[in-house]
């Protein structure tokens, strides 16, 4: 194993056990036993991430990434708005069916957990799920809508008000407050959201 090879081995080790870690013990994890989970030391985390923080914002980016990477791929260039809209929110749907929902949904509820109590990893979580949202917003931008492109400002105010609606409804769903929510469901009421009043003007 090169060097290279032999750091990004180590880097996914960390993230896979902080991702475990936090799920399971929220603002209680402790950088140690993420190491040791990980078979390495705290020095590792300090080398490749700079700090505990470090670790925390690379680990939203990495479970970020491929959800937004699966967005992208289920709504392709050429689609309108609506459809873009509707087959979104079904996928997001979807997403609330696999075996590992509820123990990613406990993940991002300690991570939201942990960046309230930290003020310096507040901000940056903050700065890393809106960088995402910008790709959602530019999926949007661009696509027809009564015959007109939406504008950058009209899909950013769209994305915010999806993302809310959506991750909303698919916690209720995982949470079991929601079993009547199928993907018809959720793409009508993301479908509803298309108005004047939530695009803004252009």
């Amino acid at each position: 194993m090169t060097r290279a090879e032999a750091k990004e081995h180590n880097r996914r080790a960390l993230l896979a056990a902080a991702h475990l870690i936090v799920a399971r013990d929220g603002h209680g994890a402790k950088l140690e036993e993420i190491a040791e989970q990980a078979g390495l030391t705290t020095g590792a985390v300090y080398s490749l991430f700079g700090s505990k923080n470090g670790l925390l914002i690379a680990l939203v980016t990495d479970y970020l990434g491929p959800h937004y990477d699966g967005i992208e791929q289920a709504v392709p260039d050429g689609m309108s708005l609506i459809e873009a809209v509707e087959v979104f929110a079904r996928h997001y749907r979807r997403l609330c069916d696999d075996p590992d929902a509820l123990r990613h949904l406990s993940f991002e509820i300690s991570i939201q957990d942990l960046a309230l109590r930290d003020p310096e990893l507040a901000p940056r979580l903050a700065a890393s799920v809106q960088a995402h949202e910008e790709r959602l917003t530019a999926l949007l931008s661009g696509r027809l809508h009564h015959g007109n492109a939406l504008t950058p400002r009209q899909a950013q105010r769209l994305a915010t008000a999806l993302r809310a609606l959506l991750v909303g409804l698919s916690q209720g769903v995982i949470l079991g407050l929601a079993d009547a929510a199928p993907g018809d469901y959720f793409a009508a009421t993301a479908r509803a959201l298309v108005t004047p009043d939530v695009l803004g003007p252009p």
